[in-house]
């Protein structure tokens, strides 16, 4: 909100929450049936019909901006203000379609109040003309000194620094205003819409076209990157005043104009650096990053919750047990967006961060969980986590980390078979299971004895299995196969101490448990009561026991210089990472000259935990979890 809220800052259907669009609920039927029941086609009101349409297409369209201009930033060419976005800012802008829901009931309400206001026609020259010169002579004026109005310090601590309180602009900062605010907006842009319906010149052309210019400028404007290349402006000249806005909320006191801005330049408030900022802008080039993380989508509905995706939800931890209601409706963009990622066929960029002298990069293979262990894919998975370290290579990147792609021993040897194709490789390849190890390490409690490891094996399983037996705490088994598995790793690096410590055992009495994928219902139910369950997987188990404590998969929170951290990672909360993220942050902080991968390449698990602390990244609380019964 403002710094100290007006009357009417709030919208009034805030307390309605997510069940606010139902607001729309009885104009859209009546529209809707008063369409499909009409026999004759002249009687049919299409101009009303099509409105609930338009606001979803407004909601689509504002979303590809958000979509586009998250995936440009994240590249870092053309981009305008460098500066962090924080999750913050993405909460205060979480409600941006407020201003679609308020113009969709304003619609409504001229088709029931105007005589004009129904079965408007497609097009009516006269009314396009007299929209556009009501535009660029009343509306662009009004809106300049009322922008100007709006920043005095009566109206800004009120009402406009709520705007303003995003230096880094995004394409939703254009409608995150007050409501108070809105209103004073859509008399202004309601002009030209009001005037040629009343005028009898009015179509669906003004209507929709004029609205979907304003939706279209005010992304562009605060899109914060640049787009128009130099040369349209040499064949358009003064298109080239149209893309400065971003410079306004970081130089409050110029550039007032809504989109033309021939009234800075009456009136003296054009700022100087205008042309500058554009030219360096222009010659910004893609960011090369220090450290790649590379990930990969879990179910088809994971894009929505990536950065590039919805800000709401990528906001917020992904709960894999539950989908959100309105993701059903979406299913056709889902499957679109699950074909396209099919045929892009290559790692696209989600996230850029920056961590002192390190730029950070997230990339994402197009591949769903599930594929990982088809045996028909693994040869394109494989191809295509190779092209990304070649990539990586080409680009310069210190350090490459696998995250998530660490699915199974056979699919990628933990990315041993890398470094294998290409010995050569300068970028340094690492897996995380040092730092995932040492995480879990120290997660268990003081004073435990023994533990009981169970779920499908991994590198991570291994090496806390062979450290704790190393410090005396007896790892049973409760699974031939993997008792027998573990006892042939330790075979060859460990004496016969070490040995002693693992068993076999048919009982689960043990109240720590480590776990992994794998374990079902009927392993949880044995457990006593009050069993401690740690993941040592990437992916956590499914909570079951009301009377027991799950654990959160090994992740630690990060340090606050961690900028431009504003989604967050799967199911982790805000500002937590994952234990394989970290690892390769660490290993490129720390400049450490080897590969991390392969299954019997383990990095000290003591020296990888200190280093990591002593970068600010802290461990979670013993207590915490990231999942719920």
């Amino acid at each position: 909100m403002a710094s100290t809220p007006g009357i009417l800052s709030e919208w009034p259907w805030k307390p309605l929450g997510k069940f606010k669009y139902l607001i729309l609920a009885p104009w859209v039927i009546r529209s809707t049936y008063m369409y499909v029941t009409k026999e004759d086609p002249r009687e049919r009101d299409l101009s009303t019909f099509l409105i609930f349409p338009f606001l979803l297409s407004r909601m689509l369209h504002n979303q590809i901006w958000i979509s586009l201009s998250r995936y440009r930033l994240a590249k870092g060419n053309n981009r305008i203000v460098d500066k962090s976005l924080e999750f913050d800012q993405v909460d205060r802008e979480r409600n941006w379609d407020d201003q679609i829901l308020f113009n969709g009931i304003l619609h409504y309400l001229v088709t029931h109040i105007l005589p004009n206001g129904t079965n408007v026609p497609t097009w009516r020259t006269e009314g396009v003309i007299m929209a556009i010169l009501l535009h660029a002579g009343v509306v662009e004026f009004l809106y300049y000194w009322l922008h100007r109005a709006l920043h005095h310090h009566y109206l800004y601590s009120r009402y406009h620094s709520h705007h303003h309180s995003s230096i880094v602009t995004e394409p939703i900062t254009s409608v995150t205003h007050p409501f108070a605010e809105h209103m004073s907006y859509f008399f202004l842009f309601g002009i030209p819409l009001l005037t040629t319906t009343v005028s009898g010149t009015g179509s669906q052309a003004v209507i929709f076209g004029y609205v979907t210019y304003i939706d279209f400028m005010n992304n562009l404007g605060h899109c914060n990157f640049e787009l128009i290349p130099k040369w349209f402006f040499y064949v358009f000249p003064p298109l080239k005043y149209l893309m400065f806005h971003s410079l306004h909320h970081t130089q409050f006191r110029t550039n007032y104009s809504l989109f033309m801005p021939i009234y800075d330049y009456i009136y003296g408030t054009v700022d100087k650096s205008l042309e500058d900022l554009y030219e360096m802008s222009l010659k910004r080039k893609e960011e090369l990053p220090n450290v790649v993380y590379l990930t990969h989508l879990t179910t088809p509905e994971s894009i929505y919750y990536m950065q590039i995706g919805f800000p709401g939800l990528a906001s917020r931890p992904h709960d894999y047990s539950s989908s959100k209601w309105y993701l059903w409706f979406m299913w056709p963009l889902t499957a679109l967006s699950s074909l396209l990622a099919g045929i892009y066929g290559r790692t696209f960029v989600v996230e850029s961060h920056r961590f002192h002298k390190l730029t950070l990069q997230t990339w994402v293979v197009p591949k769903y969980k599930k594929q990982y262990f088809l045996q028909g894919q693994k040869s394109s998975i494989t191809n295509l986590i190779e092209k990304a370290v070649l990539d990586a290579e080409e680009k310069g990147v210190k350090v490459l980390s696998l995250g998530l792609l660490n699915q199974t021993e056979e699919s990628n040897a933990y990315g041993e078979v890398y470094v294998k194709r290409h010995p050569k490789l300068k970028v340094k390849v690492v897996d995380g299971s040092s730092l995932a190890a040492a995480v879990i390490l120290n997660s268990i409690p003081k004073g435990t004895t023994q533990i009981l490891l169970t779920g499908n094996l991994t590198k991570v399983a291994y090496a806390v299995a062979f450290a704790l037996c190393q410090k005396g705490i007896q790892v049973a088994s409760p699974k031939d196969d993997e008792y027998k598995k573990l006892k042939e790793s330790f075979i060859n690096v460990s004496s016969s101490a070490e040995t002693s410590n693992l068993v076999l055992t048919k009982k689960y009495f043990q109240k720590v448990w480590l776990v992994g994928d794998g374990m079902n219902k009927e392993e949880q139910v044995k457990a006593p009561k009050g069993t401690i369950f740690i993941p040592f997987s990437q992916f956590p188990p499914q909570p079951f026991r009301k009377d027991c404590f799950y654990y959160c998969t090994p992740a630690m929170y990060t340090p606050a210089s961690l900028e431009n951290l504003h989604s967050c990672e799967n199911w982790l909360p805000r500002r937590v990472m994952s234990a394989w993220r970290i690892a390769g942050i660490v290993h490129g902080f720390e400049g450490w000259n080897e590969h991390e991968c392969g299954f019997y390449t383990t990095a000290d698990i003591h020296k990888v935990w200190q280093a990591t602390l002593r970068h600010g990244f802290q461990p979670l609380p013993i207590t915490f979890s990231c999942l719920e019964v």
